[in-house]
């Protein structure tokens, strides 16, 4: 029930947030390996992204690859937040004398979304690729021409076979593993640390939305640059034997971000991200901690 119920608030966040992912990932793949100024600008903030998405693709656009989002965060999500939700309820996360150990919570988290990352990467390759498809005239980064989810795994595996769709999978486990380590320990450190406040009654939302606020804004910092390098090291194109042909792996992509982007190269599309994982966190943490509590009372006979 664990898997289940992180999965369905994930996906609960997802359906609100998934225009934000579509821009975020637009502005990441924007001027890929290009000296600033040296490109046209399809999309130059975030709120101009949308009009500009909007206005060329159409409104529908906004939610493009919505199916695959889905299943992504069901499958990510629901192993993340599960396989976490069994340390925490088991008492793992606990110091002995009662507190929430920082250094367990950040290694459970880092654990469980390793795992979930290896798990669901076939479904963020597909969901990448979907989302940057644009027209010609705002189309940034590689396009791949896939008419849908079923059908653009099938022609992966068809082109690649079976670990042709796991491309990217290493590379993008450090980013999962920086950004949920960084979301749980903050969401579990600031829900342990508002409860002993008392600044709101006991088991209320409040505490758990306060705690996901705060999570949101220090996982956008600290897994955009592990985040633009995945969206580029996912959408590249790629020779007949599945090897990348802009970039080696995560660390090669990183280098050659900073030295033809510069520094703030990695942080492009902060402001989209923040957006998008700021939301996302608020509501999934929200949805998830409220559906675990729901289902928890029967149980405890309250």
């Amino acid at each position: 029930m664990d898997f289940i119920l992180s999965g369905v608030a994930a996906c609960g966040a997802c359906l609100f947030t998934n225009p934000l992912e579509v821009v975020k990932t637009r502005m990441q793949l924007q001027g890929e390996l290009r000296q600033p100024g040296t490109y046209t600008r399809h999309y130059r903030n975030v709120f101009h992204a949308f009009y500009t998405i909007g206005r060329v693709d159409g409104l529908a656009a906004l939610q493009r690859g919505l199916l695959p989002a889905l299943c992504y965060q069901f499958a990510f999500n629901g192993l993340r937040l599960g396989i976490y939700g069994i340390v925490e309820t088991k008492g793992y996360l606990r110091a002995p004398d009662g507190r929430i150990s920082p250094l367990r919570t950040v290694a459970a988290g880092a654990m469980a979304g390793a795992v979930a990352a290896l798990a669901s990467s076939p479904i963020y390759l597909v969901k990448t690729h979907i989302q940057a498809q644009s027209a010609a005239e705002i189309a940034v980064g590689h396009q791949y021409q896939h008419q849908g989810m079923f059908h653009a795994l099938l022609m992966i595996h068809k082109e690649h076979g079976v670990l042709g769709l796991w491309r990217g999978a290493v590379s993008s486990v450090p980013r999962v593993m920086v950004g949920s380590s960084t979301q749980l320990a903050t969401f579990s450190s600031a829900k342990d640390f508002l409860a002993h406040l008392e600044v709101f009654p006991k088991d209320s939302w409040q505490v758990a939305l306060s705690a996901s606020m705060i999570s949101s804004t220090t996982v956008a910092l600290t897994m955009s640059p592990f985040d633009v390098a995945s969206t580029r090291l996912y959408n590249q194109p790629v020779s007949p034997e599945g090897q990348g042909l802009i970039y080696k792996g995560l660390l090669d992509c990183l280098a050659k971000i900073i030295r033809s982007e510069g520094f703030f190269g990695i942080y492009k599309g902060l402001g989209a991200s923040y957006f998008r994982i700021g939301p996302h966190t608020i509501l999934s943490l929200f949805f998830w901690d409220q559906l675990r509590h729901g289902y928890a009372a029967p149980a405890s006979g309250r």
